[in-house]
């Protein structure tokens, strides 16, 4: 039980950034997003799907809305596509029925089994550069530009403080301290606030915001035709990383049956799952297993009960909007990048002896922060692999679901045009 309470507490702390971060990148200028309304959600969700993953699932894994998927939603479906941010809403809700609707069935091994592993790799990695290159245009290194789309900014305090925040992030991540992305966020925060580039906040506590996000989402809106594909998008994107996540961090941390597979994922999956179609509901991107769980574990949180811990204490969080509201955007940014580079290292797994998988792989790699949207990442990847493989002669290996999930998306590239 002392372990538990340990653990959960130490996996609270690895990813309490996101309380001040997905907030900040939802509410990003032109969205129409409100902060507060945000951030409530963002908490609601931590907390009460973290409690469901240790009361049902009993598993130490923490939830909260997912890095990555909060870019897609605010700069992909809202500011590229010009989606409300309601519809928008509406669209994670969707995406969640779909999410959970396969987890209940055996089509969820199917489709877990098809997806060629590279591609897993190369949207992690295509959705690492998207979160740098948010977090170095946050930080105004890099700006827009008309005639070579985007070039270098100027200079200036937002650049010293983006060095500083990664610097102390960095010294305390190689210290394996669990405060690395909470420290540089104080930080800088704080500095700003002393040289007078931020504004103190007026009030440090305030009631939870249930009224501007909460419930606000157009279910009926978001069943355009228009916008299947990025439902589609937000679904195998969730789907990517819930595999992962309880996979990897419960190989890692020995949470697995005798044949290897990780304990009680079904239903690992089903709060997954719920997690996203309930964060439609409350106000924020899709909720999704935190890799950050793994500090925890390995703190000594081996059972659900780690997972009763974390989420008490997000409880507080849905009272420090004010605060949170005050954090710069350029003291997010050294987190973007860092964890970026995170998902970025994925790379280094990838087979690319081969045309046939490097291909598929690099096109999704690089469509992803190019066109700002994971949907183009992943269906261009999904259509390149079956084309080149049966183009090279390795038509069989593909297997009949992948090549449905590449029929599917060569539909919604056309639907999408």
């Amino acid at each position: 039980m002392y372990g538990d309470v340990i653990g959960g507490v130490t996996t609270f702390f690895t990813m309490a950034y996101i309380v001040v971060v997905n907030p900040a990148i939802l509410s990003t200028a032109g969205t129409g997003m409100p902060f507060s309304g945000a951030l409530t959600a963002t908490v609601l969700i931590a907390g009460s799907m973290t409690l469901l993953m240790g009361l049902y699932a009993r598993l130490p894994f923490a939830v909260a809305p997912g890095m990555g998927l909060n870019a897609f939603f605010a700069f992909t479906i809202v500011l590229q596509h010009q989606v409300r941010w309601q519809t928008a809403l509406g669209m994670v809700f969707w995406a969640g029925v779909l999410f959970l609707v396969v987890s209940m069935t055996p089509l969820r091994e199917q489709i877990a089994l098809a997806i060629p592993p590279s591609l897993r790799k190369a949207a992690a990695a295509g959705i690492g550069l998207l979160l740098t290159f948010i977090g170095l245009r946050n930080a105004g290194l890099i700006v827009g530009d008309p005639a070579t789309l985007v070039r270098m900014g100027t200079l200036d305090h937002r650049a010293a403080f983006l060095l500083l925040g990664i610097v102390i992030a960095a010294v305390l991540i190689r210290r394996s301290n669990p405060l690395a992305f909470l420290a540089a966020i104080a930080a800088v925060t704080a500095l700003a606030w002393t040289l007078g580039y931020a504004t103190r906040p007026s009030a440090v506590v305030s009631a939870p915001d249930f009224s501007s996000a909460f419930l606000a989402l157009d279910i009926r809106g978001a069943l355009t035709p228009a916008l299947l594909p990025s439902i589609v998008a937000i679904f195998f994107t969730d789907l990517f990383d819930s595999l992962s996540t309880f996979i990897g961090v419960a190989t890692a941390a020995g949470l697995t049956d005798a044949d290897g597979r990780p304990l009680n994922l079904r239903r690992g999956l089903i709060v997954d799952a719920f997690a996203t179609m309930t964060s439609g509901l409350a106000g924020t991107s899709p909720g999704t297993a935190y890799v950050e769980s793994i500090a925890g574990i390995r703190m000594g949180g081996r059972s659900g009960r780690a997972s009763v811990v974390t989420a008490l204490c997000f409880v507080p969080c849905l009272f420090l909007a004010p605060l949170a509201a005050a954090v710069p955007a350029y003291a997010t940014a050294p987190v973007l990048v860092l964890v970026g580079v995170a998902m970025f290292q994925s790379v280094a797994t990838i087979d690319f002896s081969s045309i046939e998988d490097a291909l598929p792989a690099f096109v999704t790699i690089v469509l992803i922060p190019l066109t700002l949207s994971i949907t183009q990442g992943i269906l261009w990847g999904f259509l390149l692999h079956a084309l080149l493989y049966t183009v090279a002669g390795r038509a069989r290996e593909v297997g009949v679901m992948l090549w449905l999930l590449s029929v599917v998306s060569a539909g919604l590239l056309l639907l999408a045009r």
